[in-house]
């Protein structure tokens, strides 16, 4: 399984926290954003969920 590198625009982020319900091992929330708590990962699946969840496409994913 190819590893991927997670990034949140932060301007995007209005902060809704769906990412973090979503997948908790890898968002949390800082204040009213959301960050990143690990950012490559083979475990793709909860990661590709938040990033299709975020209602504005905050979330990106690349391959690491």
């Amino acid at each position: 399984m190819a590893k991927i590198k997670v990034e949140i625009d932060k301007e995007k982020c209005i902060g809704c926290g769906s990412c973090v319900a979503l997948c908790p091992d890898y968002f949390a929330m800082e204040g009213d954003k959301a960050k990143v708590i690990k950012n490559d990962t083979a475990d793709t699946s909860c990661v590709q969920e938040a990033e299709s969840s975020c209602p504005v496409a905050a979330i990106e994913t690349k391959a690491a």
